[in-house]
This record gives C-alpha cells, sequence and structure tokens, in this order.
C-alpha cells in the first residue's frame, strides 16, 4: 500500500507487480467509509484491577494512497479530536457513558488537541508479500515526529489489517494516571486500523 520508490521493475515484472495490487494504479483518498483507526491502551500500576483496557476510535480520518508501476505511497491525516471510546476491557464495572465522555475529554487534553489537533503519517518504503506487508514511515504526534511501522496483512480480498505499536514519552506525551499514580496508562500505546479496498477503483 505504501512507500517511496521500491526497486525498479521492467516488462513483465511490472505488469506482475500492478496485477497483483489490490488497489488500481493511481491516486485514490480513503476515509472512514472504507475503515477504521483504532488506538488501544493498556492499564498499569497497582490499582490496575481497577481501570480499563480501552479501544478508542478515530472517526475523522483520511488517507491519500498513490500506486505506480513499481512504486506506492501514503500520506495519512488523523483528527485526534474525534477519538472516541468504543470498549472498555476488565474492570471491576463496565464503563458508563459519562466514563466514556471522560475518556475522551482527557485523550483530547493529554494530546492537547486545541494546538496539535491532528496526526499524520507519511510514508518512507514498502515491502510487499503475498498477504500484506509492511509500511515504514514517518509519524507526528503532538508537534513531535518518530519513525513508525505498520504490518499488514489481508484477512480477505480486498480486507487489510494493520497493526503497530509507539511510546506515548517517546512523543512528549505523559501517560495519564490517577489516584496518585497507582492506576495509569502503560506507556506503550498500540495502533490498528482495517480498510476495505473493493470499492476503491482507478
Amino acid at each position: 500500500m505504501t512507500g517511496k520508490r521500491v526497486a525498479r521493475l521492467d516488462g513483465a515484472a511490472r505488469r506482475a507487480y500492478r496485477a497483483d495490487m489490490a488497489v488500481p494504479a493511481g491516486h485514490h483518498r480513503i476515509g472512514p467509509e472504507q475503515g477504521h483507526v483504532l488506538v488501544y491502551t493498556f492499564r498499569a500500576g497497582v490499582a490496575a484491577g481497577v481501570g480499563h483496557d480501552l479501544v478508542l476510535e478515530a472517526t475523522f480520518w483520511s488517507a491519500d494512497i498513490t500506486v505506480g508501476d513499481d512504486s506506492a505511497s501514503v500520506e495519512a491525516t488523523v483528527d485526534l479530536s474525534s477519538l472516541v471510546v468504543r470498549e472498555g476491557r476488565g474492570g471491576v464495572k463496565p464503563l458508563s457513558d459519562r466514563d466514556r465522555r471522560e475518556i475522551a475529554h482527557n485523550a483530547r487534553t493529554i494530546l492537547d488537541t486545541d494546538h496539535h489537533r491532528e496526526a499524520r503519517f507519511s510514508s518512507t518504503s514498502v515491502t510487499r508479500t503475498d498477504k500484506g506487508g509492511t509500511i515504514a514511515g514517518e509519524l507526528t504526534v503532538r508537534g513531535t515526529t518518530k519513525p513508525f511501522t505498520l504490518e499488514v496483512s489481508e484477512d480477505k480480498p480486498d480486507h487489510y489489517t494493520g497493526t503497530g505499536s509507539l511510546r506515548q514519552t517517546e512523543f512528549g506525551i505523559k501517560p495519564y494516571t490517577a489516584f496518585f499514580g497507582a492506576l495509569k496508562l502503560a506507556d506503550r500505546v498500540e495502533i490498528g486500523m482495517t480498510v476495505d479496498v473493493s470499492g476503491v477503483s482507478g
């Protein structure tokens, strides 16, 4: 799906590369209509049992995919102010609607979305395999840019899942804490994405 130019191909090899791409050659824009961008957080601390492992979703995002004869690239933007809580796993009681609103508010505060509303990803390379590949690039969050990699797999024809992880502190983010630090979010956060490209045409 992404990246800067991979090794140049010619003749039959180029035709085979194009035939193998689920997304046809050209420029395409995708967004929430084609998939989901998810953030998975994990509880830590001595009071972790009362908290929840969270699944948050960015409800507004877009990605521009460009596919050439022997290369592909992706530029993606995620509106961090659009994060909502989809699930809370574990804990002593289920999340209420009020809990979900409060968690989303805390996330916007920690991420300082008033000043850094968008996260941006720009691919630098792509490695394709029979059932997916690896997308490497640079991710900018809260004004800090770091390398970021997505491992992509094809779950079924035209349907892809990508997973990656990052540490909040590397982006200048102080993980959320409560109860004087007894309950906190782990530094590591997982990023997940699902995309259905069956409706994407050239």
